[in-house]
């Protein structure tokens, strides 16, 4: 049953993402160029005052902030000289910011920034993993539609080719060992998430140990990993070693048709990880195929899953990172509203198998 302390976070969804990188315009050509993305806002009119530059693109109902430091006692400077490039907030849209921030902290979320209004926005920040902060975004009457604070509407850069991304599906959240049930524990407790699936990944001599949590809007979605240290090091200790403590390991997508998406992103030069033949011919033993072809999913490298609700199509993109500690992933819902038992261990073999062919994380 719902109480009146819960309302707050009850119609929570994703409001953006915001990246720290070192160099502002090739990302954004990045987003733009092999993602879909269009350039709809920057700060440059107050950048030089503010410490940072930042740039805000969007498609459909996905919004990315980018921001370099000019300053380098910023955030973004700290973060990105740590870890590199990579996600720094994951901002919460909900109806009344101030509320959500008061009751976060009031259950023991460490606050970043109190409430303050600007440009008919209010925002307030508290911490989640790592060096990552949630941002809460309210967005009142009279505010225009994805405004930002201190972010100005530009000329819009839109892309040669549209790439079918529609959302955020989930967030894939890298954890050190012994703090998983911690960390799962921080969300429920603080956000009033639920945890909606749990695995434990074994793949060779490596495992690691996975809990998902969501929203109750089911709007916002986190798969938290940790390794098992039982076990033989592997990707998830690699990242963690290369990112230099926990971060967003990939951002998954949604979109409409993934075999469109794909095909348009890998003309535009995204670079997806390649699948075994083998694994299509047990596909068809496997399962029933409703709503791809195999033999599109075979061109394509798309991976497929099944619920007690449905399919799902998936793929991963090969890392562009320096470190590698950072990738996408593109994903079609066919009814399949949670996580099969086969969508995390692909993802585990697939990197496990890139990881194998292209040596660690630096």
């Amino acid at each position: 049953m719902t109480t009146a302390h819960e309302v707050p976070f009850d119609d929570m969804t994703v409001d953006h993402i915001e990246l720290y990188v070192s160099d502002i315009r090739a990302k954004a050509a990045w987003l733009v160029d092999q993602y879909g993305l269009t350039v709809e806002a920057d700060n440059e009119h107050e950048a030089a005052h503010s410490g940072a530059r930042s740039v805000a693109l969007g498609s459909g109902r996905i919004s990315v902030v980018l921001t370099e430091a000019l300053d380098e006692e910023h955030p973004a400077a700290v973060y990105v000289e740590r870890h590199g490039d990579g996600v720094g907030n994951i901002a919460l849209r909900v109806p009344d910011a101030t509320a959500a921030f008061r009751e976060a902290v009031r259950r023991g979320a460490r606050p970043l920034a109190p409430p303050v209004e600007r440009d008919g926005v209010v925002t307030a920040s508290i911490t989640a993993f790592g060096d990552v902060s949630h941002m809460f975004v309210e967005r009142r009457a009279g505010a225009a539609k994805g405004a930002l604070p201190g972010l100005r509407p530009v000329a819009r850069r839109a892309p040669a080719q549209g790439m079918g991304l529609t959302d955020v599906d989930h967030f894939a959240v890298c954890l050190e060992a012994g703090t998983l049930e911690g960390t799962v524990d921080h969300y429920r407790r603080v956000l009033g998430f639920d945890m909606i699936f749990a695995e434990d990944i074994v793949v060779g001599a490596q495992a690691m140990n996975s809990k998902v949590v969501q929203s109750r809007s089911g709007a916002v979605t986190l798969t938290l990993i940790e390794p098992d240290l039982s076990r033989e090091p592997g990707q998830i200790d690699e990242f963690l070693k290369g990112h230099d403590g926990p971060g967003v390991q990939h951002i998954a997508w949604n979109s409409e048709d993934i075999v469109r998406s794909v095909r348009n992103m890998r003309s535009s030069g995204v670079d997806f990880l390649n699948t075994p033949d083998t694994y299509y011919t047990l596909l068809a033993d496997r399962l029933t195929v409703r709503w791809h072809s195999i033999d599109n999913l075979r061109d394509h490298d798309i991976l497929m899953d099944e619920d007690h609700d449905g399919q799902l199509f998936q793929i991963f993109t090969r890392s562009v990172h320096p470190r590698r500690t950072l990738f996408m992933e593109v994903i079609e819902r066919a009814g399949a509203r949670t996580f099969g038992s086969g969508n995390i261990k692909a993802l585990y073999e697939a990197v496990e198998l890139q990881r194998a062919n292209e040596g660690s994380y630096r």
